[in-house]
């Protein structure tokens, strides 16, 4: 057991090793403004092909909340976000509208002046870094397909994919509860669950830094689930590194029943939760990738990627 525990810890990846070996040697600088923005990443990745949720509105000054409100008054379900804003804070998703008021994935009512108040938040800098002007971007909610629907309370799902120099190394499950107010972002409270690379089936889960095996809110077992398209994830999710020029990132997908795999966003900085929801360390992973001559194409460097898992 000691000797176990010693080639586990051995294999994981730490914070200030990620930050020093890979964010500092694999990212170039200029290219975090473009994931730090979600306006800016979206204009990238749409230059490359890829998809992204639809954007529908943007607001940036205080003067121009107003109509912004008045464009959503007729709207039935969007997704609000800060488009500098990380880890999910300052998102509220709207699934429906009533009259004149708005229900939110997690269902609570809210009315069009909260999401007026909320803009103004937004716009002065409460949910970037370092307290910075930021713009509200008004997006098209996404809907999840129904095998992974069936395991997220209240919200949409979604997969993490993380990638180094091109090559996806570890996906995760990130299903939304209760607690995450709808939104699948594990310190919010949602859920990661480890996929296998190779067949796409989820393994074990982890909240909150502790092992779950059924959803908390629905009860459902979250083990043993095949996530459809799942080669087609993984190959988006190269394709989208390489469109956005980052060497170690986090690509998070969504798979639309109407659009199929949809880009999300990417994290330059992504947390390593993954390999707990894996029990899978990255460092023997991302030292393969590290010695080898990476393949052009992405459906090649997910092949790789896969062979190495496996092995």
């Amino acid at each position: 057991m000691i000797g176990r525990l010693r080639r586990v810890r051995a294999a994981m990846l730490g914070l200030n090793r990620r930050n020093h070996a890979y964010l500092f040697a694999h990212n170039p600088r200029d290219r975090y403004r473009i994931v730090d923005d979600k306006q800016a990443t979206k204009t990238a990745l749409r230059a490359h092909g890829i998809p992204t949720p639809a954007l529908r509105a943007t607001c940036d000054a205080p003067w121009r909340v107003r109509e912004l409100g008045e464009g959503l008054a007729a709207a039935d379900d969007f997704v609000l976000k800060p488009a500098r804003g990380a880890g999910g804070a300052g998102i509220v998703v709207i699934v429906e509208r009533r009259g004149d008021r708005f229900v939110k994935a997690s269902g609570a009512v809210i009315r069009r002046r909260d999401l007026e108040a909320h803009a103004c938040d937004v716009i002065a800098g409460a949910y970037s870094p370092g307290g910075r002007s930021d713009a509200l971007l008004v997006e098209e909610r996404l809907a999840s397909e129904a095998t992974l629907a069936a395991l997220a309370y209240r919200g949409v799902p979604d997969l993490r994919v993380l990638v180094f120099r091109g090559v996806p190394l570890l996906g995760m499950l990130r299903l939304p509860t209760r607690r995450s107010d709808g939104r699948a972002n594990l310190h919010l409270g949602g859920i990661g669950v480890g996929v296998d690379l190779v067949s796409g089936r989820t393994t074990h889960g982890v909240m909150r830094g502790r092992r779950v095996d059924a959803h908390p809110d629905l009860g459902a077992p979250i083990g043993g689930v095949t996530v459809p398209v799942w080669q087609d994830v993984l190959v988006l999710a190269a394709r989208a590194a390489e469109a956005v020029g980052l060497g170690f990132v986090g690509v998070d997908v969504v798979i639309d029943a109407r659009h199929g795999p949809v880009v999300l966003e990417l994290n330059a900085r992504p947390g390593l939760t993954i390999q707990v929801a894996n029990r899978q360390g990255l460092r023997p992973l991302l030292d393969a990738v590290a010695s080898m001559a990476v393949p052009e194409s992405a459906s090649e460097r997910v092949r790789v990627g896969q062979r190495l898992s496996a092995d």
